[in-house]
């Protein structure tokens, strides 16, 4: 029987990289390693987080929020991009596929939502760093982060539902190495006027995160420019890098991809591919970096736990 009624589709194909399916295999070799890295990295984070007293502040919080959503991002799409290189296996169920579009559109909603609180606190420490603490309790961080999962699930949540009332006749070729919303709604044969409509809202929320962002860092250098002094200046500026690396690494390859699928008249199916890959690699991979680099406090931590460890086992 069909998943479906009255549908004569079974299952649904991914695609790996057109044109070099014969070495996918090779392919898989740097993309393990980067889910390897991306999800030892967001739970090193984690752990020391959690671990270190003197890192039981809202930033921090903040950026375990992040981690988590980086590592939700991970599992996510680790299934069909490990089955698709590893084993050359494209098929996927429409409920597998389906549940998998819902955490990835999850994840990215909430990650997206935790850049906007993390801009809002990179606010109230440079505009009223003597009530910062006051302002940002640990029982409001944890509230904030609740928020931010209810918005998330609530967002996507009718996603899969409105998916699985659409018929699919013949089409089943998807255009990611993952399943998308707006990817599967086009394969579907019936009225998905719907889908079309709230995917849009979806995606509307998300850049409305962007642009709150934006005016975030327009208030931010407002009251930057107006520090007296040139080193008290950069001091601040310096408190906002990591998040704004954070935000370019997120952002510019949706912005990137979604540009592409509005105007390019000429699309490489090729091209698509490897920035939708890069959109889900490369955040959970450069995020920890780029907050240990950057954050002397983690830095610090993560070399200290890593020479406890090695002194541990020389003995």
């Amino acid at each position: 029987m069909s998943i479906f009624n009255n549908s004569e589709v079974q299952f649904f194909l991914l695609v790996g990289i057109p044109g070099l399916e014969h070495a996918h295999v090779w392919i898989s070799i740097p993309i393990c390693l980067m889910y390897t890295i991306a999800i030892m990295g967001n739970s090193t984070i984690l752990f020391i987080v959690k671990t270190e007293p003197s890192l039981h502040e809202p930033m921090y919080y903040f950026i375990a929020m992040l981690a988590i959503s980086d590592l939700g991002l991970s599992f996510s799409s680790l299934p069909t991009m490990l089955r698709i290189f590893l084993f050359n296996a494209m098929e996927i169920s429409p409920n597998a596929c389906f549940a998998q579009e819902f955490f990835i559109h999850g994840f990215t909603v909430m990650e997206s939502s935790v850049l906007l609180v993390m801009s809002l606190d990179r606010f109230l420490a440079i505009h009223n760093p003597l009530r910062y603490t006051s302002l940002l309790t640990s029982n409001r961080v944890v509230k904030m982060g609740l928020i931010l999962a209810i918005r998330s699930i609530l967002l996507v949540l009718p996603f899969p539902f409105t998916l699985r009332r659409l018929k699919y006749c013949q089409k089943n070729l998807l255009s990611h190495s993952y399943c998308l919303h707006q990817d599967v709604m086009k394969l579907a044969c019936s009225d998905n006027k719907s889908n079309v409509i709230y995917g849009f809202f979806v995606a509307l929320s998300t850049m409305l995160d962007l642009t709150l962002i934006v005016l975030s860092y327009i208030l931010i250098l407002k009251i930057v420019l107006s520090i007296a002094s040139l080193v008290e200046r950069l001091k601040a500026l310096n408190t906002c890098v990591s998040h704004i690396c954070a935000v370019l690494i997120f952002y510019v390859p949706i912005i990137t991809l979604a540009s592409m699928h509005r105007f390019a008249q000429h699309k490489s199916p090729l091209t698509i591919i490897l920035i939708a890959d890069i959109f889900l690699l490369l955040p959970p991979l450069m995020n920890p970096i780029v907050y240990c680099v950057k954050t002397r406090q983690i830095r610090e931590k993560v070399w200290g736990k890593l020479l406890t460890t090695c002194s541990r086992l020389e003995y």
